[in-house]
């Protein structure tokens, strides 16, 4: 499966998408700030329960060649990003706007507007928005076959099986 048809299966697709992403907008645009114009990814990661399972990822640059990438993360609140790691990127997370609950190698951090973290390859992470939150990610380039889940389901989308 290539990285299109792997995103349809853990993206938000049709109306329900249009209306998050319009929804988005409008608590960014009520902070002063405005995302950059890319095509944004929603994602639900195979769970279709996007008001508890889910981010938004708006890559502003995923520089595979280059080695690097920049991208927002939207989370409203309640929202998690399930356990994972990753065995090439290294990633640091900036907190633009709000309050996220990040557990980091079994540690939890409680990070607010202006604080960051720093996630070494191979440690196990998840984080969760305390209210809707904006976090800038700056890291390795994004690789959608990086993204190793603790949840074999996912696991078994994105890599079409479930030991990983």
């Amino acid at each position: 499966m290539d990285e299109q048809e792997i995103l349809a299966q853990i993206s938000l697709q049709g109306e329900a998408r249009e209306k998050t992403l319009r929804m988005i907008h409008q608590v960014v645009a009520s902070w002063g700030l405005k995302l950059p114009d890319v095509p944004p990814d929603p994602l639900h990661f195979g769970y279709h329960d996007f008001e508890r399972i889910g981010e938004t990822e708006f890559n502003v640059n995923n520089n595979v060649e280059q080695g690097y990438c920049g991208k927002f993360m939207f989370l409203f609140a309640g929202q998690t990003c399930p356990m994972h790691h990753h065995r090439k990127k290294h990633e640091t997370f900036f907190i633009v706007k709000g309050k996220v609950d990040m557990e980091l190698a079994g540690k939890k951090h409680i990070l607010n507007q202006g604080d960051r973290l720093i996630v070494d390859q191979f440690a196990k992470h998840q984080f969760t928005a305390l209210e809707d939150s904006l976090i800038l990610e700056s890291s390795k380039p994004d690789l959608v076959d990086d993204s190793i889940f603790e949840d074999q389901m996912i696991n078994k989308i994105i890599f079409g099986k479930e030991e990983y």
